[in-house]
């Protein structure tokens, strides 16, 4: 029987895939994905049928990829980071029921920007993403509003673009009413990749023409500090 893969490939190069997606990829005789994404893994996808999409062409391409594993070909769909967060998971789940899917999860990047920056998710934390798109402005407000309150680590996804230049200065505003201004607050910039760039700052001094889409930015709890240029955020031990 045919299976479908439904990948996470990480924040953006092949050196942050996972082994088991990989050997996805090499078992699925096709290959679907955003273009961008694509281009990243070209040199794995030789002798594939290859199938690429634009921006905003997700259920496009969750269409594809089941359609081509009901005619017998093992398939893969990919998204960047994790296919459970944000990505291509929970829209194949929802569409296809009687095929075999197969989820297998990737560095988001959270976790690689996190690890460039130095350990600032070591206590409980949350991801947010400031893409109104498919989420409403106002809930996402709300849900900035309570993971401040609760002092959690925040992950923001997605923090800037064109049409919402201001989502993320507005965010910070929101969880300043609960954070301190010096909390500390990393800026990854492509983490993973090449053109990586990174700031570590504080939640009053961000630079917010530094962050574009490509951004996360980390921003830390109460007991989240600064040493020798990286983030901590400590989980208690005794050292």
């Amino acid at each position: 029987m045919a299976k479908l893969y439904v990948i996470g490939i990480g924040p953006g190069s092949i050196d942050n895939m996972t082994l088991r997606a990989v050997k996805a990829i090499e078992k699925s005789k096709v290959v679907v994905g955003y273009s961008f994404y694509i281009e990243i893994l070209k040199e794995l996808l030789e002798k594939k049928e290859v199938i690429s999409t634009g921006m905003r062409g997700e259920i496009e391409r969750c269409k594809i990829a089941i359609d081509k594993v009901r005619e017998g070909i093992d398939t893969a769909i990919i998204s960047t980071g994790d296919a459970g967060l944000y990505g291509m998971a929970g829209p194949i789940l929802e569409l296809a029921s009687d095929i075999e899917v197969e989820v297998i999860p990737g560095v988001t990047s959270a976790f690689a920007g996190a690890a460039e920056i130095g350990a600032p998710i070591m206590h409980d934390f949350c991801t947010i993403s400031l893409s109104d798109l498919l989420t409403p402005y106002e809930l996402i407000q709300e849900r900035i509003k309570c993971a401040a309150k609760g002092d959690f680590v925040i992950a923001i996804y997605n923090p800037r673009s064109k049409g919402r230049e201001n989502y993320l200065k507005n965010a910070v505003k929101l969880i300043m009413e609960y954070k301190s201004p010096n909390t500390p607050v990393g800026i990854i910039k492509n983490a993973g990749r090449a053109e990586n760039e990174k700031i570590v700052t504080t939640l009053s001094s961000i630079d917010y023409e530094f962050v574009d889409m490509k951004t996360v930015v980390i921003i830390g709890n109460k007991n989240t500090y600064i040493k020798a240029g990286k983030m901590i955020t400590p989980r208690g031990y005794k050292i």
